[in-house]
C-alpha cells in the first residue's frame, strides 16, 4: 500500500505516468482520490487493459505508428507500459528497441510529446547542477547518456539520439528488472551536423553545428562532476557516441564513476557469448579460431579485444591470440602499414611482409574478400553498418574454408545490416552458424522452422545494469564482462543440441539478466568492488532489485497515518 500526498488527486493523480492506473483504479481509490467522472465507470485489472492496449497496437499499420503509440503509453501509465512489455517482448522489442527505434529517432522531433528524461544543452550548460537536482531525480540509479552523432548505423541525429536512452532504459525495466523511477536517460545536445536537422523548422535540438576539441570536453567534463555530485553510486552507460569520442571518453571516466559503453563493451560481451556458443556447433576450439571483423571502429576492436581475451583463457599467448584477428574498415585490412591508426586499432594490426604470399585482387588495398580467400578464417562479424558488405561471394568462400563457417551481421537496424540471414543460409548451403544483431524472419532449415538469433545487446546491458546495482559495484571491469559474455554462453540451447539456436529465445530475456547479473555480482565481489554483499549473498541481492510491473493500492496520506 503507498500512501500519496494530500495533493495528488484527480488530474494530477492522471497525469503521472509513475502512479496513473487508469481504467484500473479501484471504487474507493476514485473516492479518495477524487476520480469519479473523470474515468469510465466500469472497474478493470492490469491483465484486461493489457489485452485492450495489445488489440490497440496491433491495429496500427506502420512500426513507426506502432512505436510513437508504444512511447504515449510509456508516458501515460509506466505500470502497464512494462506490463505489456514484458508480457509479451518477441513481438514488442523490434518496435521499442532496434530496428524501430532508428525510425523513432530519425522522427523524434516530429513525435515528441510529451518530456522523458533530461535535454542537457551548451548554452545552459552553467545550469547542469540546477537541472539535475529536480527532485523528480533523486531516486536514480542508472543514466544512459548519449551526444546523438552515431545513432545505430544511422548517424548524426542530434536531439533526436535521446530515442536510444529511453529504449534502452526501457530494456533495463522490462528485462533486467530496474525500477523504471530510478533510470534517467541523458541527451547532451552538442549541436548537429545533419544539415536536414538544422534547416528542419521543426528540429527541437539546439540549432548549431556540433561543438567539438576544448569545448566539448570540457562540457562533458562538467557533466560528470555534476553527475558524481548528486548521485556518487550512480551507473552510468555511454551509448552511441562516435569512434573519435566513444573510447577515450571511456578510457577516461571508467574509473572515476561505475560506467560503460555499450557500444564496445556491451556489443563485445554478446558477440563474445554467441562466438563461445558457437563453438559448440562447430567443434573446433577457441584456440584454433581465425576472425575477420568488418568494421574495426571502438565497436569491433571491443569485440576482437574481449574474443582475444577468451583465445589467452583457452591457452595461448596474447601475441599469439592477436595475430589471428584480421581487421577490415574502409581502407581495407588493418596493417602495420595503415595510416592514421587510433590507440585501440594497434593491438590487431596484421604486419605486411607476413603477407607476402596472399594473392590479392589488388595489391594496394587488402579487401574482405582477400581476407577471406588468403586468411581463411573461421568466423566472420560484421560492424560496419555497411549493408550488404558480406557479398555472396564472400560468404561462399566461408563456406569453402569451413564445414560451419561462423557469420555474424550485427549492424543494425535492418538497414544497415552486412548480410540478409536468409541469404547466408542459401550462399553457405545451409550450413553457417549465424547470428544477426536485428531480428530477423526464421529460417527454414531442414524442414523445419529455425529462428535466427538475435546476437544483440539486450542480453547483455540489462544483467551488467543490474548486478552493478544489486552490489553497488564501485567500478565496471572487462572482466566483468567477461564473466556476462560466459554466463550467456551457458545459457546456450546449442550446449546440449548442436542443431539448437546459440541463444536464448527472447522471452528468456529476464532469466538471462538474472544470470548475467549473478555472473556479473560475484566477479565485482573477487575484484573487491562491491559494497554490503559477499559472493555469497550476490544472488539474493540481485533478486532482491528486481522490480515488477503491478499495481500498488493506494490512500490517501493522511488516511494511512490514521491508520497507523
Amino acid at each position: 500500500m503507498l500512501a500519496l500526498p494530500a495533493d495528488m488527486f484527480g488530474y494530477r493523480l492522471l497525469a503521472d505516468p509513475r502512479l496513473n492506473k487508469g481504467t484500473a483504479f479501484t471504487e474507493d481509490e476514485r473516492s479518495a482520490f477524487r476520480l469519479h467522472g473523470l474515468l469510465p465507470p466500469t472497474v478493470v485489472s492490469i491483465d484486461e487493459q493489457v489485452t485492450r492496449r495489445l488489440q490497440a497496437f496491433r491495429e496500427f499499420h506502420t512500426d513507426l505508428e506502432r512505436y510513437a503509440f508504444l512511447r504515449d503509453l510509456q508516458d501515460t501509465n509506466e505500470t502497464l507500459y512494462y506490463a505489456l512489455l514484458g508480457r509479451h517482448v518477441e513481438e514488442l522489442l523490434p518496435i521499442v528497441y532496434t530496428p524501430t527505434v532508428g525510425a523513432g529517432c530519425a522522427s523524434f522531433s516530429r513525435l515528441f510529446r510529451k518530456p522523458r528524461g533530461v535535454f542537457l544543452s551548451i548554452p545552459h550548460r552553467s545550469r547542469i547542477r540546477e537541472i539535475l537536482a529536480n527532485p523528480q531525480f533523486d531516486k536514480t540509479e542508472v543514466i544512459v547518456v548519449t551526444d546523438g552523432e552515431r545513432i545505430l548505423g544511422l548517424g548524426d541525429q542530434g536531439a533526436g539520439g535521446m530515442g536510444i536512452p529511453i529504449g534502452k532504459l526501457a530494456l533495463y525495466t522490462a528485462c533486467g528488472g530496474i525500477s523504471p523511477a530510478t533510470a534517467l536517460p541523458i541527451l547532451l545536445d552538442v549541436g548537429t551536423d545533419n544539415e536536414e536537422n538544422l534547416k528542419d523548422p521543426l528540429y527541437i535540438g539546439w540549432r548549431h553545428k556540433r561543438v567539438r576539441g576544448e569545448e566539448y570536453d570540457t562540457f562533458v567534463a562538467e557533466f560528470i562532476a555534476a553527475v558524481k555530485e548528486r548521485w556518487p553510486h550512480v551507473l552510468l552507460q555511454w551509448e552511441d557516441f562516435a569512434k573519435g569520442n566513444a573510447t577515450r571518453l571511456l578510457d577516461q571516466y571508467r574509473d572515476a564513476l561505475c560506467s560503460f559503453n555499450d557500444d564496445i563493451q556491451g556489443t563485445a560481451a554478446v558477440a563474445t557469448g554467441a562466438l563461445l556458443a558457437a563453438i559448440n556447433v562447430t567443434g573446433e576450439a577457441m584456440q584454433n579460431q581465425r576472425i575477420a571483423v568488418l568494421g574495426a571502429g571502438s565497436a569491433g576492436c571491443g569485440i576482437a579485444k574481449l574474443l582475444m581475451e577468451a583465445m589467452i583463457d583457452a591457452g595461448l599467448s596474447p601475441q599469439d591470440a592477436a595475430s589471428r584477428f584480421y581487421m577490415v574498415d574502409k581502407d581495407g585490412l588493418i596493417t602495420d602499414g595503415t595510416n592514421d591508426l587510433a590507440s585501440f586499432q594497434r593491438p590487431f594490426v596484421q604486419k605486411r611482409e607476413a603477407l607476402t604470399h596472399w594473392n590479392l585482387g589488388n595489391p594496394s588495398r587488402i579487401s574482405l574478400l582477400d581476407v577471406i580467400y588468403n586468411a581463411k578464417p573461421t568466423a566472420l562479424i560484421g560492424v560496419s553498418a555497411q549493408a550488404g558488405a558480406f557479398t555472396e561471394s564472400v560468404v561462399r568462400g566461408m563456406a569453402r574454408h569451413n564445414k560451419r563457417p561462423i557469420i555474424f551481421p550485427l549492424s543494425n537496424p535492418v538497414s544497415c545490416a552486412e548480410a540478409n540471414p536468409a541469404d547466408i543460409e542459401i550462399w553457405s548451403e545451409g550450413r553457417a552458424v549465424i547470428g544477426a544483431g536485428s531480428p530477423f524472419p526464421p529460417l527454414k532449415r531442414n524442414g523445419h522452422v529455425f529462428p535466427v538469433d538475435q546476437t544483440n545487446n539486450s542480453y547483455i546491458f540489462p544483467g551488467v545494469g543490474l548486478g552493478a546495482i544489486a552490489t553497488r559495484a564501485s567500478r565496471i571491469t572487462d572482466t566483468m564482462f567477461m564473466a556476462a559474455a560466459k554466463a550467456l554462453a551457458d545459457m546456450s540451447p546449442a550446449r546440449s543440441d548442436p542443431n539448437a539456436n546459440l541463444l536464448p529465445r527472447v522471452t528468456q530475456l529476464r532469466d538471462v539478466a538474472i544470470a548475467v547479473a549473478i555472473a556479473v555480482g560475484k566477479q565485482a565481489c573477487a575484484e573487491g568492488l562491491t559494497e554490503g554483499v559477499t559472493v555469497d549473498t550476490v544472488e539474493a541481492a540481485v533478486r532482491a532489485r528486481m522490480w515488477w510491473p503491478r499495481y500498488l493500492s493506494y490512500v490517501p496520506a493522511n488516511a494511512e497515518q490514521s491508520a497507523a
